[in-house]
């Protein structure tokens, strides 16, 4: 098992280097091949995860059959921090898009390691504590942002690599839609106005962003 710390990203950004140490002292690592599942939704939920390498696909079965496209995260984004907290049914299915490895903590041996340094379980509450308010903030951009600027955050998200440069989305404009949560109609016009400003090149095999400065000011009106 790789020896480096789990990254201090996300959940972690704010931990104490003690609680860093712990929480990888206890983990241990799964090797996924593309298409493979690592969590189904409706699985019980039980442990903390770090992306060594590779990346992940986080989507959602509606009541309706239709499969929404959450998120991708990749080498250095951790998930399921709630279930160190309160074990419980997992609200996404987690799909490898590529070769991928992760690196599991389960809630029993965070908890055990608690119970013998209690200290650090007020990190613990302290993170849970941001996380909520991250989730907040979160839900207020889905709901009061308008489609344009949720798209352009999206596509900056998917298009950032480690080393800060651009890079290809291969999503179709459907999957895009679903992401953003409006209509492929909507997403496609958008898409169209942003080809015709020079900001984005789309065709049926992809997008890449050309203006990266231009679709920053869209996803992030405040900066005019």
């Amino acid at each position: 098992m790789s020896n480096s710390l789990l990254p201090k990203a996300g959940f972690l950004a704010q931990a104490s280097d003690s609680l860093v140490r712990l929480l990888t002292a206890l983990a241990t690592e799964i090797d996924l091949k593309e298409g493979e599942v690592l969590f189904q939704q409706g699985d019980d939920g039980d442990a903390l995860f770090a992306i060594v390498s590779g990346s992940l696909e986080f989507s959602f079965l509606s009541q309706d059959g239709r499969k929404l496209s959450l998120d991708v995260m990749r080498a250095g984004a951790l998930f399921g921090e709630i279930a160190l907290f309160d074990p419980g049914v997992r609200t996404a299915t987690v799909t490898a898009l590529e070769p991928t490895r992760v690196r599991r903590v389960k809630n029993a041996d965070v908890l055990s390691a608690i119970h013998k340094t209690p200290e650090l379980g007020i990190d613990m509450i302290s993170l849970a504590g941001q996380r909520m308010r991250w989730m907040n903030l979160q839900l207020n951009e889905q709901v009061f942002l308008p489609m344009p600027t949720r798209l352009a955050r999206k596509i900056l998200y998917l298009t950032m690599d480690e080393s800060k440069t651009l890079s290809t989305l291969s999503f179709s404009q459907s999957e895009l839609a679903e992401f953003v949560g409006a209509t492929r109609e909507a997403v496609s016009k958008t898409l169209s106005q942003w080809k015709k400003s020079g900001v984005i090149e789309a065709s049926r095999g992809g997008l890449q962003v050309l203006d990266r400065n231009a679709l920053q000011v869209i996803a992030d009106p405040d900066l005019i």
